[in-house]
């Protein structure tokens, strides 16, 4: 097989916020819509050969006046990580536009990483290895298995799917689904 990339699909409830976010904060540039315009169905994105598309969660004419609880708290179980060299320009960047963003942090696998949503609750780290050795304090035992903590607190399950896509550039996007511990 001759695979190149990976562009994962995000369903937003609105588009015109969600374009705006990832173009006019994040640096993305618009490469295709469904319809002129940042009001439109469908949108594909690009930042230095990383691809993201983005879907109305609803036909215009059954969107409800405000986004659906339940279906925000099932995007906790996604998240894309970004390859960020400079974490405190990028910290401040979030800063400067408005987000509501927590100092970056090492992971206890070695990772600087700077953690936040986007406006639909789908959580974006930007990360890059520290200069720091990695530790194992970030390993907790379960059971007769031992389980890695992610730096929010939930364990992360070898068993569960994850796909790592190096695009070029300072840009790598990990697609992970990891669910919280219930």
């Amino acid at each position: 097989m001759d695979i190149h990339g990976v562009a994962p699909l995000l369903q937003v409830f609105d588009m015109p916020t969600a374009i705006r976010f990832y173009r006019d904060v994040l640096g993305f540039k618009l490469w295709a819509t469904s319809e002129p315009g940042d009001d439109c169905n469908w949108a594909g994105l690009r930042l230095n050969g990383g691809e993201l598309m983005l879907n109305t969660a609803y036909e215009a004419d059954q969107r409800p006046p405000a986004p659906d609880p339940a279906r925000v708290a099932a995007h906790e179980d996604t998240c894309l990580f970004f390859g960020c060299q400079n974490l405190d320009a990028a910290y401040q960047h979030l800063r400067a536009h408005g987000l509501d963003v927590k100092e970056p942090k090492v992971a206890p696998y070695g990772m600087k990483q700077l953690w936040f949503k986007d406006p639909d609750g789908y959580g974006l780290c930007f990360q890059w290895p520290a200069t720091q050795r990695p530790t194992t304090s970030g390993w907790k035992r379960m059971g007769s298995s031992r389980k890695r903590l992610r730096s929010d607190g939930r364990v992360v399950r070898s068993a569960e799917p994850v796909v790592l896509a190096r695009c070029c550039h300072n840009f790598t996007m990990l697609w992970s689904l990891v669910r919280p511990q219930r």
